[in-house]
């Protein structure tokens, strides 16, 4: 089994926004000023969204979208956990769980009893924050419920506008695909839910990359080649609608693509993290590393499975910037194109049906 992944790498272009709140601003002077969240580096600020909201609008997106039924959510004083069943449930395929609960095990006399069993999966979707390129110190904006009679009742929140990057990897092998054995971080099926995967027709595989104790090796459950396509295609399909964010009513932002690279590539490493760079004294100036992409497609050549897919929204970029991006393309014509945003996710997915084994 090859290692494939695909890693993608995101630009967003929101103004005016507060896309994810830190709780209770602290240098406000009100009791319910809001802050947004914001992160300092070498000096200066930077907005950003937590790996875990981004995650809960892709999760969103999809069950609105594409109609996938969500996992539901148990509670046990002061735990929670999902279903953990991915064969009903794509969303704790894709996105991982733990669960830690009795169930009923028959054993080799026939006889039923309640068994503690945990259950763990590393979610296959891996995904960075999303963090503004430049330097940008949020504004706090006053605002007020005043339609009720008497005084008005304000408020203040943070607000801002950037480009922000994003990336993520998606392992295509892991998709539908999970182990039984016992050990721990390694357990993603009870054995009741091996024996209905099996009763389903998923099939067994060899996990070449885990050997037991005694040199034998480990089997894996596989979902049908299909569910798995259908999987990985409308996880990364669900970039083109995303949706979500704080604020949205007063402060609605799109936060779809504005520039994507969709790759497959044989290894765990994300290449394209410095493609997007601030300068200026300030860093308040956004630029696109077209030399930094170059690089990263040429060092990288070797560990890219078929073409790299670049996706603009017109308009987003300078024409400078524009004209050095179609050089690179143009350098490296063998091996990538450069489309609008939803043509490149469109031919990234048609190339990657043909990569799932």
């Amino acid at each position: 089994m090859k290692n494939l992944k695909t890693q993608g790498f995101v630009l967003i272009d929101v103004d005016v926004v507060a896309l994810n709140n830190a709780g209770k601003n602290k240098n406000s002077d009100l009791d319910n000023g809001v802050a947004t969240k914001q992160i300092r580096k070498n000096g200066l600020t930077f907005p950003y969204v937590s790996g875990q909201a981004w995650r809960y609008w892709w999760r969103n997106t999809l069950q609105k979208d594409f109609d996938w039924s969500l996992s539901p959510i148990e509670r046990e004083s002061k735990i929670a956990f999902t279903a953990a069943n991915p064969i009903v449930y794509a969303d704790d395929d894709v996105f991982g769980y733990m669960k830690a609960a009795k169930e009923d095990v028959t054993d080799e006399n026939g006889k039923t009893k309640k068994e503690n069993v945990t259950v763990t999966r590393i979610s296959p979707l891996k995904n960075s924050a999303i963090i503004a390129v430049t330097a940008a110190r949020p504004v706090e904006n006053w605002s007020s419920m005043s339609r009720q009679e008497g005084d008005a009742v304000p408020y203040t929140k943070q607000e801002y506008s950037a480009i922000m990057k994003g990336m993520f990897s998606l392992d295509l092998e892991q998709i539908g695909t999970f182990a039984s054995y016992n050990r721990t971080g390694f357990k993603n099926l009870s054995e009741n839910l091996r024996k209905e995967a099996m009763e389903q027709g998923a099939t067994e595989i060899i996990d070449n990359h885990m050997i037991g104790a005694k040199g034998e090796a480990h089997k894996l459950v596989r979902l049908d080649k299909k569910t798995r396509i259908k999987r990985i295609t409308e996880t990364i399909a669900a970039l083109k609608t995303i949706s979500g964010g704080a604020m949205q009513t007063n402060n609605m932002a799109d936060v779809t693509p504005k520039f994507i690279i969709l790759a497959t590539m044989a290894s765990g490493n994300h290449p394209f993290s410095h493609i997007a760079v601030n300068s200026g004294g300030d860093g308040s100036r956004f630029e696109l590393n077209t030399d930094g992409l170059s690089e990263v497609i040429s060092d990288y050549a070797g560990q890219f499975q078929g073409k790299i897919f670049l996706g603009i929204r017109s308009g987003f970029l300078d024409k400078d910037s524009a004209l050095a991006l179609q050089e690179v393309v143009e350098k490296h014509k063998s091996n990538t194109e450069l489309l609008s945003i939803n043509e490149a996710i469109d031919k990234y997915i048609e190339q990657v049906k043909s990569q799932v084994q």
